[in-house]
């Protein structure tokens, strides 16, 4: 059976708009979490996120530009970066494939155009909203640009649809359907109704004096995860392809699994997270005493936290070191899982496993091995990744070092 090898990733987080420029602030221990300084934020419970610097947006075309709501855009930038890193494969159009996941889509042009449409009416609405607000958006314009004719999937699974779409790409590749796929996730709702929207059900963060601070996983203080944006994608291919054209292998999805908690439309069951786990790492071929690391989805939520704690114990038993990076990132929603893919893609080729930011009291109902303070050397082989979103969507992908 062939493997699913990744060839090229890419990014445009709040710690940067390349995939180093991320990779290296988790690991550096650098914070994208700010204060929204913008008026619409003043009168707002939750005045703090991770936004991305929109000169990112210099790399689009101006038809993209007007074209393109910010979630399309995103997928497009960290998308051909992903391309390009991957040395641009010379592949059969009928044989690529794209799988960008995302929770929101296009709800900044959803908000927008329904202003314009209540203020000055429909003849002032947009001819490119639907093209602009649909969830697909991105997916598509990316398939479009790169001239994927094998699929252009798009998950909508809350916080695990990035992390469904790379399962989705190695699927695809062990399926024999495509030969390359380019897959992740995006999001982009740092926006006044969203912010209000998830401050009313009282998921996020309030320390809005101490941006810095307040994405906090597994510390005892945790109050609430922070809104954040951008993208992460990764290049797939399966292993004969890879190896033909002498590409560069960064890591392997060698395992993942998919299901549903069917319990609670916002809390999340740990029994079926372990389940979910323990089914990832049988996929890969593996025992969970094999798994070396984990990147936890760990948002900085009080339920949320000790419930995957529980199920990562439940799973692995002892487990190994767990580090989660939204401390840096804050939580970037459908594009989380993704950015955590391409987080322990970059730990395990180099050997460095970045620390949980503001963990400075951990939570001692959390019985794990968290990496905290500096970056630490790692020479594991496997790493697990966690992602769950409402609904009870829960997804594990697992990665191994070529």
């Amino acid at each position: 059976m062939t493997r699913a090898v990744g060839t090229g990733v890419g990014a445009v987080t709040p710690l940067g708009a390349t995939a180093a420029a991320a990779g290296g602030g988790v690991v550096g221990g650098r914070s994208g979490i700010r204060a929204i300084e913008d008026e619409w934020a003043q009168d707002l419970p939750v005045r703090i996120a991770a936004r991305v610097d929109d000169a990112f947006a210099e790399a689009l075309s101006v038809r993209e530009s007007r074209r393109t709501d910010r979630a399309e855009q995103l997928a497009l930038v960290a998308g051909r970066e992903a391309w390009g890193s991957a040395g641009a494969p010379d592949v059969d159009p009928t044989r690529l494939a794209v799988a960008i996941g995302s929770a929101n889509g296009g709800i900044a042009t959803t908000l927008a155009q329904a202003k314009v449409l209540d203020e000055q009416g429909y003849r002032r609405v947009s001819p490119h909203t639907v093209t602009m607000l649909m969830a697909n958006g991105p997916a598509a314009w990316l398939s479009i640009v790169l001239g994927a004719k094998a699929g252009a999937r798009a998950p909508i699974s809350a916080c695990a649809a990035g992390t469904e779409a790379i399962a989705m790409g190695r699927e695809m590749i062990l399926a024999g359907s495509a030969d390359v796929v380019v897959c992740g996730g995006v999001e982009a709702g740092v926006l006044p109704f969203s912010i209000a929207a998830f401050a009313q059900s009282r998921a996020l963060s309030t320390r809005n004096d101490h941006p810095e601070k307040a994405s906090r996983p597994f510390d005892v203080g945790r109050d609430g995860f922070v809104m954040a944006e951008g993208s992460a994608v990764l290049v797939l291919e399966s292993e004969e392809h890879a190896r033909a054209r002498g590409a560069t292998v960064h890591g392997v999805v060698a395992g993942a699994a998919l299901t549903s908690d069917a319990f609670d439309i916002v809390g999340g069951d740990p029994e079926n997270q372990a389940r979910t786990i323990t089914q990832a790492v049988r996929s890969a071929g593996l025992e969970p005493g094999d798994v070396g690391l984990v990147h936890a989805h760990a948002t900085s939520t009080p339920a949320g936290d000790a419930n995957e704690a529980t199920a990562i114990r439940a799973a692995l038993g002892t487990p190994p070191p767990v580090t989660s990076t939204k401390g840096a990132t804050g939580h970037l929603l459908g594009a989380s899982g993704a950015l955590g893919v391409l987080t322990a893609v970059l730990a395990l080729r180099d050997g460095i496993v970045p620390p949980t930011l503001n963990l400075d009291t951990q939570d001692p109902e959390i019985d794990l091995d968290v990496v905290r303070g500096p970056a630490q050397v790692t020479t594991a082989r496997h790493a697990l990744v966690n992602a769950f979103g409402f609904g009870g969507h829960s997804a594990s992908v697992v990665v191994s070092r070529d």
